[in-house]
């Protein structure tokens, strides 16, 4: 059902020109022209390859959602909310849903069959030559919200669900498609978020980078290190491969 994924990156309208260059910046991309009614939209365009990466400019703190694009959206709404999901609002061309914990996505028109084909592997090179890509949406979500939002995505995609290397992850994994999903149990009760991963050939170097660039390092983990991008959302670099991720 699902025909391609975006990262959708929402930012305050105060640093969204600056997140817009940054994203552009270490996922080597180009920033679209400005589009919607108050120039609120941008695309990240790769220099191969079809893009997966939007910056919309937002109220408030912003966040990360994910646009689904389809063959058929009032049958993808009627098969999303019949597995839980809530319809936020209905506009000409894309319908606004929460997942069952209340994660935003909206379901948008697929492009045309003949634009449609196997996903590459587009990645990023730093000056040190060290090798990234945003390929990962983490779902990050309550104990209470896990099992049932787990259950959620994997009816909606229908794609490959397995175990991470942690208990706390699992993740879903489409043919074809730019982003794969991380789902992740957190520790402590609360609304269910969202935020991008990298993957990197070399964690320590990408995180200097980034830093270089504008970012703010805020922990490291097992695997990851833990960032904040000019708009203040959280990010992280993760050490997998990533062309295969």
């Amino acid at each position: 059902m699902i025909r391609w994924t975006w990262a959708f990156l929402d930012r305050p309208v105060d640093t969204f020109a600056d997140c817009a260059r940054f994203w552009a910046k270490v996922t080597d991309s180009t920033v679209s022209a400005p589009r919607g009614e108050h120039d609120e939209f941008v695309t990240l365009l790769p220099a191969t390859g079809p893009a997966w990466i939007k910056v919309q400019a937002v109220d408030g703190d912003g966040g990360i959602h994910l646009d689904l694009d389809v063959d058929d959206i009032p049958a993808a709404v009627a098969t999303a909310t019949g597995l839980g999901a809530r319809v936020v609002a209905e506009l000409p061309d894309y319908t606004v849903l929460r997942s069952p914990a209340g994660q935003t996505f909206c379901l948008t028109p697929a492009a045309d069959s003949s634009d449609l084909g196997p996903a590459p592997v587009t990645v990023s090179t730093a000056p040190d030559g060290t090798v990234t890509r945003l390929d990962q949406i983490c779902l990050d979500l309550s104990p209470h919200d896990i099992d049932g939002d787990t259950a959620f995505w994997r009816a909606l995609t229908d794609w490959t669900h397995k175990p991470g290397r942690r208990p706390e992850f699992s993740r879903l994994r489409g043919p074809d498609q730019p982003l794969h999903f991380l789902l992740q149990r957190l520790d402590d009760p609360g609304p269910a978020g969202a935020h991008v991963d990298l993957a990197s050939s070399n964690i320590a170097a990408t995180a200097a980078w980034h830093e270089s660039l504008g970012a703010t390092r805020i922990t490291d983990g097992e695997h990851w290190i833990v960032l904040r991008d000019p708009g203040n959302a959280l990010y992280c670099v993760t050490s997998r491969d990533p062309y295969t991720g």
